[in-house]
């Protein structure tokens, strides 16, 4: 019988990461996630709840996620679920769920020092920054059709225009 077991969220980073290493010399990294859920409730109040996540990651990828990530950038986190257990010094028995990453995109853009919404309140501002153009366009003669403008470097995918 086939199983599944994927978590996904978006959210914001809770706390620094803290990067660790085991004696095999593996890394291990760890960071915590909030998300919030929102809804109006039978009377029409605007309601929200804050769930918050905590998040491992191993080896390279815990490496790499140490050197991207602050505390308020907004993440988009793929993983599974795993619960642990063991035993508190003072005898008592803990338990915690954790996500372990297995694939991140980060949300924040570049040269933003947090996750911060801007002043709309929406989480993904819409406002464009200007493009620099590195080509002068090229005069369109009149006896031309239009569809004669479009260039074979008009199909290009420019990266550093792709917003995450």
């Amino acid at each position: 019988m086939f199983s599944l077991n994927r978590a996904q969220i978006i959210g914001n980073v809770t706390r620094d990461p803290e990067l660790r290493y085991i004696p095999s010399g593996q890394g291990v990294t760890s960071f915590g996630v909030a998300t919030n859920r929102r809804w109006r409730d039978k009377d029409g109040n605007n309601q929200e709840q804050t769930e918050f996540h905590d998040v491992v990651a191993w080896g390279k990828l815990a490496e790499l996620l140490n050197q991207l990530i602050h505390k308020g950038n907004k993440i988009f986190i793929e993983g599974r679920l795993q619960t642990r257990q063991w035993e508190a010094q003072d005898g008592s028995k803990k338990q915690r769920t954790e996500i372990v990453a297995e694939d991140f995109v980060l949300l924040t853009p570049k040269g933003s020092a947090s996750g911060d919404v801007s002043e709309s309140g929406d989480e993904f501002p819409t406002k464009e920054e200007p493009k620099a153009k590195t080509e002068k366009p090229e005069k369109k003669k009149a006896d031309e059709p239009a569809s004669a403008d479009k260039s074979a470097s008009d199909d290009e995918i420019n990266l550093d225009e792709i917003p995450f």
